[in-house]
C-alpha cells in the first residue's frame, strides 16, 4: 500500500468505515455521515437564502438554515444530524428530503436509514439459500433466446443466467478470486479495468447500489461483510464509499470489452423480481443493425457450439 494510504488520514478513514459497517451496523454514524455530506453539497444561493458577504467557516448549509427550510427546530435537526432518527415522521422526512434537495434514490435511502433506526427493525423475508434460483427461474432465463440475461441479489452475488448471459459473464465467473460477485470482481480483480470499459462510472454505480442496499436491509450480514472487505482491500472502494452516494441504478448503458467477441455496447433494464427480496434481473439489449448486435449472434453462436461439444460447459 503506497505512503499515502499509509498517511494519519487514510488510517482514520478506514478506522470510520470500519466502524461503520461492523457487525451490528452502527447506522447512527451512517445517519450522520449522510446528512452532514447532503448538508455540506448545498450553498446558500442554491437554497435561495440570501446572505452576508463574511466568510462562511463551514462549507453548504449551516444546520440551523436546514431546520429553517425544512420548517423544524434547530434542536431538532441537530439531534437528527447526530444520527438519532427513532420517531422521525414522514412529513419531516419529507421536509427534510426538499430542504436537502435529495433525489428520489437519496430520498429512498433517507427513510431506509430511518426505518433501521426503529427500536426493532423488522427482519425481511429470506430463502434458504439466497444464491440458489428455484427451476421456474431457471426455465424462463433459458427461454429467453438473443439477449443476455442474468439475476443477482443485493451483494451482487451472481444467481443463474441464460446461456448468452453466462457466456458474457464469463471473465467474472471463471475467477474463483471473486466468488462470482460482481463488486469484488470490479474493485479486487485487474482485469475489470479491460473488461469494462467505462471502469470509473461503473465503480461509482456499483458503490452507490451498495450503500443504497445497506440502507435498506441492515440486518444482511453478508452484505456488510461484504462492504467492510472491500473497504479493507480496495483503495478505489474506500474513496468512493467515503463520498456517500446511495442510488439504484436501474437502467443505462453498459460497454464490455469481451475476450471472444470484442467491444460490446448495451442498452440494460434491471427489474426487481418481488417474490426473491434483494434479487435483481438484468437484460442487455442491442441496436438492432449495430455492431454489438452481430458481435452477440457471434457469440450465441460460440456458446451454442461449445455446449455441443462440452455438454456441461454451462
Amino acid at each position: 500500500m503506497g505512503s499515502v494510504c499509509c498517511s494519519v488520514y487514510w488510517q482514520f478513514l478506514l478506522h470510520v468505515q470500519a466502524a461503520i459497517y461492523r457487525r451490528d451496523m452502527d447506522n447512527q454514524i451512517e445517519v450522520r455521515e449522510f446528512l452532514r455530506t447532503r448538508r455540506g453539497r448545498i450553498g446558500p444561493a442554491q437554497a435561495g437564502l440570501v446572505t452576508g458577504t463574511g466568510h462562511r467557516r463551514v462549507p453548504g448549509l449551516r444546520r440551523e438554515e436546514i431546520a429553517l427550510l425544512a420548517g423544524i427546530s434547530i434542536d431538532y435537526y441537530a439531534r437528527m444530524e447526530r444520527g438519532n432518527l427513532a420517531g422521525v415522521s414522514d412529513d419531516v422526512l419529507d421536509s427534510l428530503s426538499r430542504a436537502l434537495q435529495l433525489d428520489e434514490a437519496e430520498t429512498r435511502h433517507l427513510y431506509d436509514l430511518t426505518r433501521a433506526a426503529q427500536p426493532q427493525p423488522s427482519r425481511r423475508r429470506k430463502r434458504g439459500d439466497d444464491r440458489t434460483a428455484r427451476p421456474s427461474l431457471r426455465r424462463f432465463l433459458d427461454a429467453i433466446t438473443g439477449t443476455p440475461t442474468w439475476v443477482c441479489n443485493q451483494r451482487m452475488d451472481f444467481i443463474a443466467a441464460n446461456p448468452l448471459g453466462h457466456a458474457l459473464l464469463a471473465p467474472l465467473l471463471t475467477d474463483p478470486a471473486n466468488q462470482g460477485n460482481n463488486a469484488r470482481f470490479v474493485f479486487l480483480s485487474p482485469a475489470a479495468r479491460t473488461y469494462y470499459p467505462a471502469w470509473e462510472r461503473g465503480a461509482d454505480d456499483i458503490v452507490a447500489n451498495l450503500r443504497a442496499y445497506a440502507g435498506r436491509n441492515p440486518l444482511d450480514k453478508g452484505l456488510t461483510d461484504l462492504i467492510g472487505e472491500l473497504v479493507t482491500r480496495s483503495d478505489d472502494f474506500r474513496i468512493r464509499w467515503s463520498v456517500g452516494k446511495a442510488r439504484f441504478q436501474r437502467s443505462g448503458v453498459e460497454r464490455i470489452h469481451h475476450p471472444e467477441v470484442g467491444e460490446l455496447e448495451f442498452a440494460y433494464e434491471a427489474m426487481e423480481l418481488t417474490d426473491s427480496p434483494g434479487w435483481t434481473m438484468f437484460g442487455y439489449t442491442a441496436e438492432s443493425g449495430s455492431p454489438t448486435e452481430e458481435r452477440v449472434k457471434l457469440l450465441g453462436s460460440l456458446t451454442a457450439t461449445r455446449k455441443t461439444l462440452e455438454p456441461d460447459a454451462l
